[in-house]
């Protein structure tokens, strides 16, 4: 007997990478599972019905139930067809796992309003054309569970990504809020921050890659040569696979779950941790009254960002009024 038997499972982005990997296991404990994923490049351009109807075929021979879906969840039509397939076809939908995602990598002060506004429709859109109609559904029937998928780039910033950043942010906001909306009928919504090798981490641009190598973060290997770079992938891929993210997605599907609601867990190999809200404040500093510039201009370095470090600050060379020039 599985642990998700008589459970029908929805899952975006399901074709390849972790998707598929969650997909794999959520049928393996007995779920029905509707695999979305439109086969898009890691750009999001293309169409190929391929990736779906693989991952639901593969279910299917190893003796599960699943169908496959190819709509575009960043439109409404096309997240509601996914909550519409599970009702149509199985007769419910007790699960909803987020993860369809794009990228389209460019700095800041280089990037176009179309490559905003696609990255931010997939990504932060795509969650809430699924949430809304599984709500209903879910409200209905007084149960339900949401898992969202956020990223380390939307918690602690990536350069080049404040597109994909941005809406990873805007979905830990999303769960959170969706939380305290669905807790009261036995909904539970969490998101997974994963840190897994995937075709969107290999599909980073080079020069960014660099950058974030430098900076400690980002892709193993990004700044030796090819075959240092193929090597540390492979590594990294067995270390860090998709696979070890699907353990934990599963986990929080089950009804003995049931109390966990409205948390971001960090998902990396063999590490799951909680992740803190972001508020309260860590740190504070406290008056009455409003305070003066010179009270904060003595408090603010000397207590309330004691010991912080600036995450990328100015090179050497930049003369920065108040800091001057640094020589080295």
């Amino acid at each position: 007997m599985g642990l998700l038997d008589g459970k029908v499972i929805a899952l975006t982005g399901a074709g390849r990478g972790i998707g598929r990997e969650v997909a794999l296991l959520a049928a393996s404990e007995g779920a029905k599972i509707v695999v979305n994923d439109a086969g898009v490049n890691p750009d999001g351009s293309g169409h190929d019905g391929g990736p779906a109807d693989q991952v639901a075929a593969e279910i299917k021979a190893a003796g599960g139930e699943a169908v496959s879906n190819t709509a575009d969840i960043s439109t409404m039509d096309g997240g509601e067809s996914v909550v519409q397939q599970a009702l149509d076809v199985y007769g419910q939908l007790d699960g909803l796992v987020n993860l369809a995602a794009i990228l389209r990598d460019r700095m800041i002060f280089n990037m176009t309003e179309e490559e905003w506004d696609t990255v931010v429709n997939v990504d932060l859109k795509g969650h809430f054309t699924t949430i809304k109609p599984a709500s209903v559904v879910m409200r209905q029937q007084r149960y339900g569970r949401i898992i969202n998928f956020s990223s380390v780039s939307g918690l602690q910033g990536n350069p080049g990504q404040a597109n994909y950043g941005a809406a990873k942010a805007g979905i830990g906001g999303l769960t959170r809020v969706v939380a305290r909306d669905m807790g009261r009928y036995g909904v539970t919504c969490n998101a997974i921050a994963p840190g897994a090798m995937t075709r969107l981490t290999l599909a980073v641009p080079a020069d960014t890659a660099k950058k974030r190598a430098a900076a400690g973060i980002g892709t193993p290997g990004a700044e030796a040569d090819p075959e240092e770079v193929a090597r540390q992938r492979e590594a990294a891929l067995e270390e860090r696979g998709p696979d070890r993210i699907a353990p934990m997605v599963v986990y929080l599907l089950l009804d003995e779950a049931w109390n966990i609601n409205g948390h971001t867990f960090a998902v990396a190999g063999g590490d799951i941790g909680l992740l803190p809200f972001l508020y309260p404040p860590i740190r504070n500093i406290h008056k009455e009254g409003r305070w003066s510039l010179g009270e904060l201009q003595q408090l603010v370095p000397s207590q309330l960002m004691s010991g912080i470090e600036n995450p990328a600050p100015p090179r050497p060379d930049i003369d920065v009024p108040g800091r001057g020039v640094v020589s080295g």
